[in-house]
C-alpha cells in the first residue's frame, strides 16, 4: 500500500495552527495505543471507546445547535467550519436535505503517525479508530455514516457520507 498525504494548502496561519493542534492530539492518541498494547491492555477496545464517547458529546453540541439536525444541510452547517474545510482539505461534494457526502484530501492525524514512523497498517488501524468520533457524532444526531475510502489504506482521499 502507498499512502499518499500531501498538502497543497500552506499559506493560512489559522490552518496551520489547527492541524499543529490536530496532530498533536493524533500524536497521544497513538502513542497511548501503541503503548496500551506493549503494557498486554485491550488499547484499540479503549481507545475505541474514549473516542466514541468524543464523538458522541461533539455530536449531542452539534445536534442541539440545528433546528432539525436531520436536514443534513442544517448538520452540514454545524459540523463543518471554513478552517475545518480547509485544515483536511475537504470537498463537499453534495449536500442535501438527506445527504451529507464530503471528500478529504488531506489528514493532519495520518501526517503525525506518519512523522512518528508508524507503519502503514498501523496508521490504517489509528484512522479507523480515529473515525468512531465520526460515527459517535452521527449516531448522536440521529444520522447514518458510511466511510468507503481512506487515505490511510492507499485511496486518494477519504469519503464520509453522512445520510438519514
Amino acid at each position: 500500500m502507498a499512502i499518499v498525504n500531501r498538502s497543497t494548502v500552506y499559506s493560512d496561519e489559522k490552518v496551520a495552527v489547527n492541524r499543529a493542534a490536530i496532530g498533536h492530539r493524533a500524536t497521544w492518541m497513538a502513542l497511548t495505543y501503541l503503548e496500551g498494547l506493549k503494557a498486554g491492555a485491550d488499547a484499540e477496545a479503549i481507545a475505541r471507546a474514549a473516542i466514541s464517547e468524543t464523538g458522541r458529546r461533539d455530536g449531542e453540541r452539534i445536534k442541539g445547535s440545528c433546528e432539525d439536525v436531520t436536514d443534513l444541510r442544517q448538520f452540514h452547517a454545524a459540523f463543518l467550519n471554513d478552517v475545518g474545510k480547509t485544515t483536511f482539505q475537504m470537498d463537499v461534494t453534495e449536500n442535501d436535505e438527506e445527504n451529507l457526502k464530503i471528500e478529504f484530501h488531506y489528514c493532519p492525524l495520518l501526517a503525525a503517525w506518519q512523522k512518528l514512523g508508524i507503519d502503514d497498517e498501523t496508521c490504517a488501524k489509528l484512522c479507523d479508530i480515529a473515525m468512531d468520533g465520526d460515527r459517535g457524532i452521527a449516531k448522536a444526531a440521529g444520522l447514518k455514516l458510511e466511510l468507503t475510502d481512506t487515505i490511510a489504506k492507499g485511496c486518494p482521499v477519504c469519503k464520509l457520507h453522512f445520510h438519514r
